[in-house]
């Protein structure tokens, strides 16, 4: 995984651009579509996607699944499945933010400029936390409180997030811990990479749909 980084967001040019994405996206669809409009209101490769201009097809490098990006230089539309004779290709790892896999085939300067935009700096853990739970709030089941762990360089931080009775603990790396919480990782691929739950079956699975819902952006 990237090192952390905290996102100091430049001011915006709300208009200038804009990702577009079918209402009934597939979930490849949606992740690249959140994933663009994270980097577009972050200030990431803002010249990319203010410039750019082609087609560029994202495939699975494990699964079936394929998006497209068509880049004009200000819409950015985003769409399920290949569109034929693309600019580039791309084959990536969707439990690896989008890390490539082999070498793309085409335009090779578009195809870099594509992977750039694709990975947007993650927030540190505790402003994504923050985020995540409050937008995820109206979940029916999910619990009152989020319980927060986060290992770094310079040891364990603590926070909690929301009131009540019912809680939730998570624990693990603070990097892998701001990527689920901002959308960029997976939260069940990242129980295998160290992160540790305290909670009941239940409360995993309203959490895995809470953590769907940032990542998919439903």
């Amino acid at each position: 995984m990237a090192a952390t980084t905290t996102i100091t967001a430049p001011p915006t040019r709300p208009g200038v651009v804009r990702v577009v994405s079918e209402d009934d996206a597939t979930p490849l669809a949606r992740l690249v579509g959140r994933t663009l409009q994270q980097a577009l209101h972050s200030g990431h490769a803002q010249e990319v996607l203010e410039t750019t201009v082609g087609t560029v097809v994202v495939r699975s490098h494990d699964t079936p699944q394929v998006a497209t990006i068509a880049f004009s230089g200000g819409t950015i539309d985003v769409a399920s499945g290949a569109q034929p004779e693309p600019g580039a290709t791309v084959v990536v790892d969707l439990n690896a933010r989008f890390a490539l896999t082999q070498e793309p085939e085409g335009d090779g300067v578009l195809a870099a400029a594509a992977l750039q935009a694709l990975t947007p700096p993650v927030p540190h853990w505790r402003e994504a936390a923050r985020r995540f739970w409050a937008a995820t709030r109206e979940i029916p089941g999910i619990p009152d409180v989020l319980v927060v762990e986060a290992v770094g360089p310079d040891g364990s931080e603590h926070d909690r997030f929301g009131e009540g009775t019912t809680t939730y603990g998570i624990a693990g790396p603070a990097d892998l811990l701001a990527g689920i919480f901002s959308g960029a990782d997976d939260l069940l691929v990242s129980l295998a990479a160290g992160v540790r739950i305290q909670g009941t079956l239940s409360q995993l699975s309203v959490m895995t749909a809470a953590s769907w819902k940032v990542r998919f952006d439903v």
